[in-house]
């Protein structure tokens, strides 16, 4: 053993071609696998540009209004109003149909991270193995600089939302595993008891007792999912993904503090709208359960 980290101490910089390994790897996926890829692409474009067309085809006054009836209903009269006047600020700006795009984006890579990881997250949440094995996958996914997952995307898929999307369904998968398995963990063991002495069977029990006492977690993970990608989807206009990255990204070449600004204060609108929206169907569910113990 000794030897060994002698020899790891010893060998010089750049000896370990660990980039020339990932490199190969790369071309053989895509040397032996590019049908693989273009049937991923293709769905992903139909998802994308489905959820686009539906909610550009909505007139502004309606699209605008379902999300303060939203407000409304979630959360008050006072956050409606900022609603209406933040989706208004953007319109009169010349953002509108830039922050729809991102909207469209977002939901799709959001969906499709949910899709994935929630699955996941309840395999990991019913073994130790799998949780183990997933915890540094997780981690190495989250703190890997989200600019690297737009390298592979646009090798694979070329350039365009496609790329975009799957790099922000890596970047932003990771809540929506670690808070679904987080979330069935903490259910109570009385209560996963009671359900088993009434003759569930494991399917059972995690349908009716252990998803619908951990929907709070969820609901967290489904927030923190959105807020993740929709930060990501602004990045990956570097590969053509549209939307108000587009705007941003055009902003930083030309030096325009002006377009930056005005961009950049869509962004912040638009999330602080989906972030209280989806959060107080966390708090909702939390409380209805505070108040039923």
């Amino acid at each position: 053993m000794s030897e060994l980290w002698q020899r790891l101490m010893t060998t010089p910089q750049g000896a370990l071609p660990l980039g020339d390994w990932v490199n190969a790897l790369i071309r053989m996926l895509m040397d032996h696998n590019g049908g693989a890829f273009d049937a991923i692409g293709s769905v992903v474009e139909g998802l994308a540009a489905s959820v686009e067309a539906m909610l550009l085809a909505l007139p502004v006054w309606m699209l605008m209004g379902v999300f303060v009836a939203l407000g409304l209903w979630r959360l008050s009269w006072r956050f409606a109003v900022f609603v209406l006047g933040a989706f208004g600020l953007i319109y009169v700006m010349g953002f509108w149909h830039q922050t729809v795009s991102t909207l469209a984006l977002t939901l799709s890579a959001t969906c499709l991270s949910l899709l994935l990881g929630v699955p996941v997250g309840i395999w990991c949440a019913r073994s130790n193995v799998a949780n183990v094995m997933v915890r540094p996958v997780l981690d190495f996914m989250q703190t890997m600089p989200a600019f690297v997952y737009l390298i592979p995307a646009a090798m694979f898929f070329g350039l365009g939302r496609v790329p975009g999307i799957l790099a922000t369904v890596v970047f932003a998968i990771p809540p929506a595993v670690r808070l679904t398995s987080l979330g069935i963990r903490q259910v109570n063991t009385e209560q996963v008891e009671a359900g088993q002495a009434f003759g569930c069977s494991a399917w059972q029990l995690l349908l009716k007792v252990q998803l619908p006492i951990a929907l709070p977690a969820i609901m967290a993970g489904v927030n923190q999912t959105i807020m993740m990608a929709l930060s990501m989807v602004i990045i990956a206009s570097m590969v053509g993904a549209g939307g108000l990255g587009n705007d941003v990204l055009s902003s930083i070449q030309r030096l325009d503090v002006g377009l930056g600004y005005e961009s950049g204060l869509a962004v912040v609108l638009l999330a602080i709208v989906l972030d209280r929206i989806t959060e107080s169907f966390g708090k909702g569910m939390a409380a209805r359960q505070s108040r039923a113990d």
